[in-house]
């Protein structure tokens, strides 16, 4: 690194030692929350690039302080961002820092795909970019945003490979904002495995999202609870399955967008008419299948929040990889639920008793926990 400035030399006399180099990252971002105490703190921010199957995961850490400078969060003016004044001053935080953060891969300047922001267990606010990027050996990073920050400020950048490796680090500056790093070269072999490892984690990812979601699983069962074998099982896990693969797909690519605040109450209400279809109109509703299908699109846009909140967003080599292996690991999670819970369905249906009582109350149970489900997205939330 450059000698003439001495927080570069510093930090590249300790490149040898990654146990200090965290440990003096962890310092200094220790003392973000501090800066309240020194007025004329210049203030230190971290920018950290990571590598991924054909993205790149920019991550802005910012003091709550320095986060003010460059959107007007604090509205009170008492000294502190609350979560709700942070809510509402995100679109004015990210824009900034969308146009003043600037990648090139090869010298083609990369837009980020998605952004979102948020406040972190420290209190500082993390912004997160994703770029889409396919196949580059070097790099330019430019951050601009350093001088909209007290004079002074500096800038921790670290760029990481796919395993998390520090490959290059410098401290940034408002008189020297930019780096340029030429990245190691990248075999076919190492290519692979990345790709192995991302199609892994998001089929993970799909399998846990729908273990865990538990409004899902509770309609999955309000229409399989009348089905009377495997055939009218298959056929209403089928519809379903087609349905929300198909939004899935149209919300990640970013081809039709609904806002959470109406698919979550909609999926609520799914469950509620379901559980009531099945008090109406008793053992076996016709067009059980359409219903599945019917609803399956709503549902697909629920699942497509889990891949926004991983930050994939729309692309071509970027993104086909976790959609199809998310919507893998979705469907695998309802195999091994129906593969579960169907026998014992079929089981208990055998019995007049349960057909008489005991469907008809596991019903109305999926019509008060849908209900209240619905009340608490729409109007408690």
């Amino acid at each position: 690194m450059d000698s003439r400035n001495p927080g570069q030399a510093a930090l590249s006399r300790l490149a040898g030692s990654r146990v200090a180099r965290a440990a003096i990252l962890a310092v200094l971002f220790s003392l973000l929350s501090l800066q309240d105490a020194t007025a004329h703190d210049p203030g230190l921010s971290s920018l950290t690039i990571r590598q991924r199957t054909n993205t790149l995961e920019a991550t802005l850490t910012l003091a709550v302080k320095d986060a003010a400078q460059v959107a007007e969060l604090d509205e009170n003016h008492d000294g502190t961002v609350s979560q709700v004044e942070f809510d509402r001053g995100q679109p004015q935080l990210e824009t900034p820092v969308v146009r003043q953060l600037f990648i090139a891969a090869d010298g083609k300047v990369a837009n980020p795909q998605s952004v979102h922001s948020h406040l972190d267990e420290n209190n500082n606010v993390e912004v997160l970019l994703n770029f889409h990027v396919v196949g580059f050996s070097s790099l330019e990073i430019q951050s601009k945003i350093i001088a909209s920050l007290p004079l002074g400020h500096r800038e921790y950048l670290q760029i990481q490979n796919s395993r998390g490796e520090t490959i290059f680090e410098q401290l940034l500056s408002a008189t020297a904002d930019r780096a340029t790093v030429q990245m190691p070269h990248t075999d076919a072999n190492t290519v692979t495995l990345e790709a192995f490892h991302s199609f892994a984690n998001f089929l993970c990812l799909g399998v846990k999202h729908i273990l865990t979601g538990y409004d899902h699983l509770l309609f999955l069962f309000a229409l399989l609870l009348v089905a009377r074998g495997f055939f009218s099982s298959l056929g209403i896990i089928t519809s379903f399955t087609i349905a929300h693969s198909i939004t899935l797909a149209v919300a990640t690519l970013q081809l039709v967008q609904i806002p959470s605040r109406i698919v979550e109450p909609l999926i609520a209400a799914s469950i509620v008419f379901v559980g009531i279809e099945n008090l109406l109109r008793g053992d076996i509703p016709t067009a059980r299948r359409m219903v599945a299908f019917g609803f399956g699109l709503i549902h697909g846009f629920g699942f497509a929040s889990a891949l926004r909140e991983a930050g994939i967003g729309s692309g071509t080599g970027g993104i086909l990889l976790p959609l199809f292996s998310f919507n893998l690991g979705v469907e695998l999670g309802q195999i091994m639920v129906a593969a579960a819970a169907l026998p014992i369905i079929w089981k208990l249906r055998e019995n007049p008793m349960f057909i008489a009582r005991w469907a008809p109350a596991c019903s109305a149970a999926v019509v008060l926990l849908g209900s209240f489900w619905f009340v608490q997205r729409v109007w408690m939330t």
